[in-house]
């Protein structure tokens, strides 16, 4: 099985490039979402070490946001209560696909939290800033001071890029993406 890291920015495209691999992808924020909706044991320790944030089950992304937005502290906290379980939910999704030929790792702090192995192939997805912004203000929860935030703790655009072995364009247009990723796995096979 051959593994595939996804870097790019925040609202880049990272996870629509991943999706056009055709291979199982491991989308690490669609992950998040679902312990917020369906884990009670990371309620009750989420609650614990952010009680004056954190009041209901599900977990309401509003009151995630408000922590962090209040303290940088709190965003480290969350990290620490949120990546062991997602860590946890990649290793099953691992084993669960060790027979095919490629997975893809859509985890926007792969690098960052050492998730990454050393023969991991990774591709950088590279967009217009314009672009990224003009995208990101589409989002039904846009908060710039939230990104910000999440963008302090990433490591910069540019030292992603440096690791990685493949770039992709990203101009947000289907056929772009589409004829990048044939190229790139031709090239791997």
């Amino acid at each position: 099985m051959i593994r595939i890291g996804i870097l790019g920015d925040i609202g880049s495209g990272k996870s629509y490039v991943a999706k056009n691999f055709g291979y199982p992808v491991f989308d690490a924020d669609l992950e998040v979402g679902k312990i917020y909706k369906k884990n009670r044991k990371i309620f009750n320790k989420l609650k614990k070490v952010l009680p004056s944030y954190i009041y209901t089950f599900p977990i309401k992304k509003d009151e995630i946001s408000s922590a962090i937005l209040m303290n940088n502290l709190n965003l480290k906290k969350i990290i620490t209560v949120i990546h062991p379980e997602i860590r946890k939910k990649m290793n099953m999704f691992l084993k669960k696909n060790i027979k095919k030929k490629f997975v893809i790792l859509d985890i926007p702090l792969l690098l960052e939290n050492k998730i990454n192995k050393k023969n991991d192939i990774l591709i950088f997805v590279q967009s217009n800033r314009l672009d990224i912004s003009k995208k990101l203000k589409k989002r039904k929860n846009f908060n710039l001071e939230l990104i910000k935030k999440f963008r302090n703790i990433q490591l910069s655009s540019y030292l992603k890029k440096e690791k990685s072995q493949f770039i992709i364009k990203n101009d947000f247009k289907k056929k772009t993406v589409k004829l990048a990723v044939k190229k790139i796995l031709k090239e791997i096979l």
